[in-house]
């Protein structure tokens, strides 16, 4: 007869993680072993996970290695590798971004103020506005300065994303003012 010995199946898996979206990365670096177990004081040294999803979405968290204690003989173990999930869900966060006032003198030239602030609320981390502010006044008096768009990016260049679904806005409108120029007659004396 033979005698036979079968290696030992170990499932080891990727934990999954959720969290609703902050613009940081989601990371999770841990594991369980799902099935089997190591015999006595055999195991696992060391067992790397990598994944990161930073967006509203889904992505795998893979374990992409492992080292063995030194104790423990790898034929004696037939390991293998489940994926785990990081998930990033839509925010809700509410700001509130106003077009800049601006004032000046009437000297003839017209007045733009193309810029906006955000008033209210915070952005997550690596977020900024693109705002589109449109209003010109040119003689005395006042024009209201629109904010017609507002939207939240992140990310930087080609990469950056258009993450304005994760924000409640509310867009105020600014007012641009140009004062009259005082002129003061005086008369000539007569002698």
């Amino acid at each position: 007869g033979e005698l036979k010995i079968t290696p030992v199946k170990i499932v080891l898996t990727a934990d999954s993680a959720n969290k609703v979206y902050d613009g940081k990365a989601l990371t999770k670096d841990s594991y369980k072993i799902t099935t089997g177990a190591f015999v006595g004081e055999e195991g696992l040294a060391s067992v790397t996970v990598e994944g990161s999803q930073t967006l509203v979405g889904s992505s795998d968290n893979t374990i992409t290695g492992h080292t063995l204690k030194e104790n423990t003989k790898a034929q004696n173990y037939e390991i293998s590798y489940v994926k785990g999930t990081l998930t990033v869900t839509q925010a809700s966060l509410a700001i509130t971004v106003k077009a800049d006032d601006d004032s000046k003198p009437y000297d003839g030239t017209p007045l733009t103020k193309g810029t906006a602030t955000l008033t209210a609320g915070t952005l997550a981390e690596g977020d900024y506005l693109v705002n589109t502010v449109t209003g010109t006044i040119t003689n005395a008096g006042t024009e209201v300065n629109t904010l017609s768009d507002v939207k939240v990016m992140h990310g930087e260049g080609e990469a950056a994303v258009d993450v304005t679904a994760n924000y409640q806005i509310t867009k105020q409108n600014g007012e641009l003012k140009i004062t009259p120029v005082k002129i003061v007659l005086t008369a000539d004396s007569a002698n």
